[in-house]
């Protein structure tokens, strides 16, 4: 069984439909990408698997559990962490406070341990800022930790918001433009950082990206989403001699 998998996935906003039959397998520690033109769908197909929306019809199961109707907060517990497109980001919270504000779902000493300052309490929560700085400094950003996360550079900012995501300790990492607005150096870096946590961890990873260099070099497998339809589905050599993403997508410049 895969670790995620969606099944007949539609969804309409209104009168327009946006996904139409959309099918996903995730094994353990693959990672897949999904790409296409502008207003393709791909951030609804996110959206619709982390709960932000429901889909219209389909299912879609974590570890064969149907997870469809579950909030986005009770996906994110089972195993479902994400990025997104646009940074979501809390202004007036340290770099620090972010990571470990995602950690607090993990804690067990409850209202009396937070109330009295228990010994389990003075415990877990020095692990939780133990484990906020390992995940800093992995993504590069230890040294931010005390500064308000608005005053860091855009590319500091988006991996304080991946490893917000890591602390909830996924089992599928969904990345949404990760690479977005980046110069080619922090493309790179942030590259070697994705690399880094699936070696570390052996997360699944799901990608969004337009910047190609990203995908081909780091996806197992490959979608292409065209008008919410897959229109095709490969490795990443397969996709990218693909006629239907040439001409939908790629255009013959960029595969040449």
């Amino acid at each position: 069984m895969p670790l995620l998998q969606v099944e007949n996935m539609t969804h309409y906003f209104g009168g327009l439909r946006a996904v139409h039959r959309y099918n996903l397998e995730i094994e353990a520690g693959q990672i897949r990408g999904l790409i296409g033109p502008n207003g393709a769908g791909k951030t609804t197909v996110f959206n619709l698997i982390t709960g932000i929306h429901h889909p219209t019809s389909g299912r879609v199961f974590l570890e064969g559990e149907n997870i469809v109707g579950l909030r986005p907060h009770q996906i994110a517990s089972r195993g479902l962490g994400r990025t997104f497109q646009n940074l979501r980001l809390w202004r007036h919270m340290t770099v620090l406070e972010h990571v470990k504000m995602a950690r607090y779902s993990r804690l067990t000493y409850g209202l009396s341990g937070a109330f009295f300052g228990t010994p389990k309490r003075n415990r877990e929560e020095e692990a939780i800022e133990v484990k906020a700085f390992e995940l800093l400094e992995m993504v590069g950003a230890e040294s931010f930790a005390h500064q308000n996360v608005l005053q860091l550079p855009y590319g500091a900012q988006r991996r304080v918001e991946m490893a917000r995501a890591l602390a909830t300790e996924p089992k599928v990492l969904f990345l949404d433009e990760p690479t977005a607005g980046m110069n080619p150096e922090e493309l790179l870096q942030m590259m070697e950082i994705i690399r880094l946590i699936h070696k570390t961890f052996g997360v699944a990873i799901f990608l969004i990206e337009h910047r190609l260099k990203v995908v081909m070099e780091l996806c197992h497998q490959i979608q292409t989403l065209v008008f919410g339809e897959v229109i095709a589905e490969g490795n990443p050599l397969e996709i990218q001699n693909n006629p239907k993403v040439i001409d939908a997508y790629l255009g013959k410049d960029i595969v040449a």
